[in-house]
């Protein structure tokens, strides 16, 4: 079968591997598209993503869906053509978690997720032709949701994480400062979840263009000169940038509450912080999901559009092209897709 793998920065190949079987608990999934992330455009440009570096290759992707292939011994309730989704978190050691944030598994300290170097050896990913993965971590796609809707459930999940860090959206105003896959995605979970009018802001015309299509009532073109609006109740910073806290703290109302969603570095970097304090903004962080995946399902079901983040497809076999144009700002690209295999 054939495999995306990073070899080291700069260098992705479509290697050839051997077709793996399952196991007992085990599922064989052949995969037909994969969602490009930023984490995969950092393996392949540095050789890491965030304290993760590579030590091996690795296949890359995260963001997959397909159908179910063959069946390992002692699996029940799933049947083989079924389609399918992924949740890519893995649990490692006992799963138990201090009681001020029980259930949250997002926060375990030990999670192999795929596509990732954070353990020697790394956890490979979904892009690839056929995966084996464990029975649990399957999610059956509803009727009507096909598997390039199924790939972005991940991804969507991500959103509605977000989303629910604050318990009630329903009338509220709402800005989304950064409008990249995540905050695109965030503007349509928000719209979901209840909010009254949802203001996306970012530096790209063709990013707030996304944004415009999964929702957002208005948008601020921050290279023409837009400003943020004032006196927000509810703030998701998606853009990871540290210069842009300053002008999202001020837009903020005062007692109102930002969440954080854009990974920001794990370096030491300049930001303007005084609002944070003299505005009494409630500043929260928010990192991957929990089981949001079954919600992001549901709302794909219900009607929840993901496809106008979609703007590139391309084959497996073209996959360094497909992520050089996810990279480049100058692409107008917002989620870039992979056939991974099928019809």
């Amino acid at each position: 079968m054939r495999a995306v793998v990073v070899h080291g920065p700069g260098d992705v190949r479509v290697d050839e591997r051997d077709r793996p079987v399952p196991g007992a608990g085990e599922v064989l999934l052949a995969l037909e598209w994969g969602g490009i992330c930023g984490s995969d455009i950092a393996y392949w440009k540095k050789g890491a993503s965030g304290t993760a570096s590579l030590k091996h290759p690795l296949v890359l992707g995260h963001e997959v869906a397909g159908r179910i292939a063959a069946l390992g011994a002692g699996v029940t309730g799933l049947g083989e053509g079924q389609p399918a989704t992924v949740h890519p978190a893995q649990l490692v050691g006992d799963g138990v978690l201090p009681e001020r944030i029980a259930g949250r598994t997002n926060l375990y300290p030990h999670v192999r997720y795929f596509g990732s170097a954070a353990f020697d050896p790394h956890t490979d990913g979904g892009f690839s032709e056929y995966r084996v993965v464990l029975a649990d971590q399957i999610r059956p796609l509803p009727d009507g949701v096909d598997t390039e809707q199924g790939a972005l459930a991940e991804p969507l999940a991500v959103a509605l994480h977000a989303v629910g860090r604050v318990p009630d959206l329903r009338g509220r105003t709402v800005l989304v400062n950064g409008a990249g896959p995540i905050g695109s995605l965030v503007v349509a979970a928000a719209r979901h979840r209840g909010a009254a009018t949802v203001v996306a802001a970012d530096l790209t015309a063709s990013s707030l263009a996304v944004a415009r299509a999964m929702g957002a009532d208005e948008t601020r073109d921050l290279s023409r000169g837009d400003v943020l609006p004032q006196d927000v109740d509810v703030v998701f910073e998606a853009s990871g940038a540290p210069a842009a806290l300053g002008p999202v703290l001020r837009a903020t109302a005062r007692g109102g509450t930002v969440v954080q969603v854009g990974n920001l570095p794990g370096t030491a970097a300049p930001a303007d912080l005084g609002d944070l304090v003299t505005r009494e903004i409630t500043w929260i962080g928010s990192y991957r999901f929990v089981e949001e995946i079954d919600d992001a399902l549901r709302a794909l079901r219900d009607g929840l559009d993901v496809r106008p983040l979609i703007t590139h497809r391309f084959p497996l076999e073209r996959a360094e092209e497909a992520l050089a144009v996810a990279a480049d700002p100058a692409s107008g690209s917002s989620k870039v897709m992979l056939r991974l295999s099928g019809a």
